[in-house]
Formats: C-alpha cells, structure tokens, sequence
C-alpha cells in the first residue's frame, strides 16, 4: 500500500560531487557537516544517500552523495535555508565539493478538464 506525502510538504534534493570522492578524510569531514545540518529544528526527515547500483541509461550515478530533505512547508524550508547552521556548513565544508545540483519540488495536484 502506497502511502502519499502530506500536501504541504517540500523536498529539498541535494546532489555533492566531492572534490576528492575517494578521500576517506574527505568523507568523514563531509559526514560531520551533515551531522551538524542535520540539527536544523526545521527539518521533518532527511536521508544521506549514495549511487545506487541500477544499471538504466536515465539513472544518474556520478555524484558522491545525495541530501534529501523532507519540510512540513514551504516557509520551514526557507527557515533552514537562512539558518546560521545551513551558512556555517557552506562556509565550513564547502571546500569539499566541485559541485552541488539541487532539486527542490513541493507538491503536485491533480490536472482536471
């Protein structure tokens, strides 16, 4: 039984291409920092994700890791996008990644005639 996402809810997908993926000092650095984001009161459910092993030519497996993110709202998400903690992160560790992809999608209704 699939079980649907409350109406409200944000999704904040964050895609980290380390500079050095096979550094473990790089990984673990990386890990304190999302130890610390992940602190923000804001935050309802949050994942650490990594490529998964599917082989099917739209699947993208290049990036490092994945930072998913579940608000209750909108105005909670632009919370902890402002927060001292989400600056300190960037500030902190963002000598770590060449590049970061963000997907962030709120959710859809229905199209009706």
């Amino acid at each position: 039984m699939s079980k649907k996402i409350a109406d409200n809810t944000f999704v904040h997908h964050v895609f980290f291409y380390l500079k050095n993926p096979d550094s473990k000092a790089d990984r673990i650095k990386f890990f304190e920092g999302i130890d610390l984001l992940s602190t923000i009161s804001t935050i309802r459910q949050f994942h650490v994700g990594v490529p998964a092993a599917t082989d099917r030519a739209v699947i993208v497996q290049n990036y490092t890791y994945s930072w998913l993110c579940f608000f209750d709202s909108a105005e909670d998400e632009a919370i902890y996008q402002s927060h001292p903690i989400h600056d300190e992160f960037r500030d902190n560790y963002g000598h770590l990644w060449e590049k970061v992809v963000i997907y962030d999608s709120t959710t859809s209704t229905p199209v009706t005639q």
